[in-house]
């Protein structure tokens, strides 16, 4: 809004809902009086370029006007590219503005020329613009961003191919670029000159193209990249100023349009990016942009401080988040509580909006995939972050081994163990590895070091504290329980790691006993799969023509010959007489099924269970056990309905196929009887856990204690579980002849 408020009272005479934003105090205070009786408007005080978004309406604008206020704005192509993520599909953003030719000489400092119009219409689907009373109204429609490509300039000499990139950032963290008159964005930086070294070079570029004032003391070379242009070498230095003083001006217009920051997060839709430029923002924040073209990068180890910023919205989303998993009981103690509310999430997930990037949910940032798109890399759900922090029991000083890095989760551990406390991070990835240095460099503690390993082999020796971690937490799905995790742990310390157990995942709490592992408690998990040397490949068996599959999750395929013709046979059905209500918890069945039964195994559908023979859903999976040219499958019925959850019910039944099929079933009905009467306590999900036991592979049999035993390649896993009658180790009867593996 602008002025009195007219067109927002104008708006909402036409029945829309209207929020009328302004950051004076005084325009809002006589909007408000002067449209006492307007009624659909909320008239709120707001910087747009500055304040937490809060107020703004959570899902969206159908319409937004920019009335009379874009030429006042600094950094224009932030402002307009946050308003169109605020647009719902189909919606418009409207900017009324004076032009240049219609303005006095005196005045045209609140007016737009025909150049910087072309550039508020880049990147829209439609633009349409429409003249009135001097002013020019543009309505935008459509993307309000272009995909990033890193592009060239014209051939240049090759005395012009060194030199120096400026990366700074503002108090809000923002990144600052200047939109060229070549039609690209680009980072202050130029040549060196005389004797004049790389950082000195960027600091005097910096002033002379964006009126900013550094010390060179302020500037850290953190990276040399080595491409070519146009076929000639080029060495470019990238340069981190982490201070600055002074007002952003344009002191060269006949090279630049403007300078603005942008957001980190909107560096990968901002169109045209200088080629060393895209570069060097991946070199400080590796991954930002993605796609990029090859380069050869050198790593300098600059001494380079944390650098502090963030707007006022990352703050309160991060303590909403840290309330969410508090009030659910995720984090009891206080250190992990201030752990949570400090340590800046976003920092470690560049490329993910603020309101992703704390979402408070049971999501995890996605931050990296490999070539079939599967996930190899991510910051995981705040909530379970900090239950596997909690059960690691730690204390100030502890020092602590992770596996599987990215930094956001490092820094929570090196927060909670502060002062003295240090972690040391492990990944298998060069790129993972790369990525968590830089933005501990950025944000982090200087208490974790990042190191590139197979994460199985432990960490490298001379990080080992003597006596062993004091504890140690594993951050991917593990097939099995590597022997460096124990070996390196001290006595009676704590390793919490995601253990596969036929296919379902739980953040198991473990403490060590000399070389035993005891387990303490178990979260309900997912991670992203292991791809190191434990990586195991699970067997798997298509059937009728692709529209099943069997997973064979303990390591060895069982015998399906006949299976195909027993399944276009009759199904046969047996009820168990278990129910269980809207929501409940079964978790702990398939595990108690996974652990007990012999010939376990997954029985996956690919198709709509009213097109198949299973009822399965489509892409969902079902315990299931296989005999000689058999089959039989536990599925949850719905028996009752009704228009409230506690009206709904379903009933666990057993369906099978082939000649052994009813038997199989029967062994599936007793297992859900047996964990409704010694496990499943009550109605409310209350459920009781195995006892577990980690023992070395090779352990004999007559050392185990007693229980279902389930073989890995490196351990031997003994469950006892609550009514279960085995006063002998009893293994779990699957056909590990061998396990397959497969290094990554």
């Amino acid at each position: 809004m602008s002025g009195t408020g007219e067109l927002a009272a104008h708006l909402a005479t036409i029945v829309y809902s209207v929020d009328a934003v302004d950051f004076t105090e005084s325009a809002i205070a006589r909007a408000r009086q002067e449209h006492a009786d307007v009624e659909g408007v909320r008239w709120l005080q707001l910087d747009i370029e500055r304040d937490d978004p809060a107020p703004l309406h959570e899902d969206g604008y159908d319409l937004i006007v920019m009335r009379l206020v874009y030429p006042f704005m600094r950094d224009r192509g932030r402002i307009v590219h946050g308003l169109g993520e605020q647009l719902r599909d189909g919606g418009a953003l409207v900017v009324i503005t004076p032009v240049v030719e219609n303005t006095p000489a005196e005045r045209r400092g609140i007016a737009l020329d025909e150049d910087e119009i072309v550039l508020l219409g880049a990147g829209w689907a439609t633009e349409e613009r429409l003249d009135a009373d001097g002013l020019a109204f543009l309505v935008l429609r459509g993307p309000c961003h272009a995909d990033t490509r890193a592009v060239e300039k014209r051939p240049t000499t090759g005395h012009a191919l060194t030199g120096a990139l400026a990366v700074v950032t503002d108090d809000a963290g923002r990144v600052l670029l200047g939109r060229s008159r070549r039609g690209m964005l680009e980072l202050p930086g130029g040549k060196t000159t005389g004797p004049e070294d790389f950082a000195a070079a960027a600091v005097r570029e910096l002033g002379e193209e964006t009126g900013l004032v550094a010390d060179p003391a302020d500037a850290h070379v953190v990276t040399m990249l080595v491409d070519d242009s146009h076929g000639v070498p080029r060495l470019t230095a990238v340069v981190r100023i982490t201070a600055w003083t002074g007002t952003l001006t344009n002191p060269e217009p006949k090279l630049f349009d403007r300078w603005e920051f942008f957001d980190l997060h909107a560096l990968a839709c901002v169109g045209d990016v200088f080629a060393p430029a895209a570069l060097a923002l991946d070199a400080v924040w590796p991954g930002v942009i993605p796609g990029l073209p090859s380069v050869v990068s050198y790593a300098i180890a600059a001494d380079q401080p944390p650098v502090p910023g963030e707007p006022a919205e990352a703050g309160r989303l991060r303590a909403a988040m840290a309330q969410t998993v508090i009030d659910g009981g995720w984090a009891p103690s206080e250190p992990v509580q201030e752990a949570l509310r400090t340590v800046p999430r976003h920092r470690f997930a560049p490329e993910a909006n603020l309101a992703a990037a704390y979402e408070s949910g049971d999501r995890a940032v996605i931050t990296r995939y490999d070539e079939a798109g599967t996930a190899i890399s991510s910051v995981s759900a705040a909530w379970l972050q900090a239950d596997m922090i909690e059960h690691l029991g730690l204390e100030p000083g502890a020092v602590v081994f992770e596996a599987g890095s990215g930094g956001y989760n490092a820094e929570l551990i090196a927060h909670v163990t502060e002062p003295d406390g240090s972690v040391v991070t492990v990944d298998i990835d060069p790129w993972v590895v790369r990525r968590t240095r830089r933005f501990l460099t950025e944000a982090g503690s200087g208490r974790v070091s990042a190191v590139e390993a197979d994460a199985a082999l432990g960490a490298p020796g001379h990080l080992v504290p003597r006596g062993g971690f004091d504890a140690s937490m594993i951050t991917y799905n593990c097939w099995d329980v590597a022997p460096a995790w124990r070996e390196q742990l001290a006595e009676g310390g704590r390793l919490v790691l995601p253990l596969e157990m036929g296919g379902y995942t739980r953040a198991v709490t473990f403490e060590r006993r000399g070389q035993v592992l005891h387990a303490r408690h178990f979260t309900y998990c997912g991670f992203v799969r292991d791809q190191g040397q434990q990586a195991c490949t699970i067997p798997s068996v298509p059937l009728l023509d692709g529209r099943l599959t069997l997973r064979f999750e303990h390591g060895t395929a069982s015998d399906t010959t006949g299976l195909e013709e027993a399944l276009r046979g009759p199904r046969h059905e047996v009820t168990t007489g278990i129910t269980l209500e809207a929501g409940a918890y079964f978790g702990s069945l398939q595990l108690y099924a996974a652990t007990t039964l012999p010939g376990f195994c997954r029985l996956v559908a690919h198709q709509d269970p009213n097109e198949g023979v299973t009822g399965i859903a489509k892409d969902r999976d079902a315990p299931a056990v296989v005999g000689e040219a058999s089959l039989a499958y536990l599925l949850h019925v719905q028996t009752k309905d009704g228009d409230r959850p506690e009206d709904k019910e379903w009933e666990w039944v057993a369906f099978a196929f082939g000649e052994q099929g009813l038997v199989l079933a029967e062994q599936l009905v007793a297992t859900v009887r047996a964990w409704d009467l010694h496990v499943r306590v009550d109605d409310n999900d209350q459920h009781a856990d195995p006892d577990l036991t980690v023992h070395p592979a090779g352990t004999p049999g007559d050392h185990l204690p007693a229980g279902d035993v389930l073989d890995k390649e490196n351990s031997r896993l003994v469950f006892r579980w609550p009514g279960r009658d085995v006063s002998l180790p009893r293994p779990v009867e699957h056909p590990a002849a061998r396990v397959v593996t497969e290094g990554v």
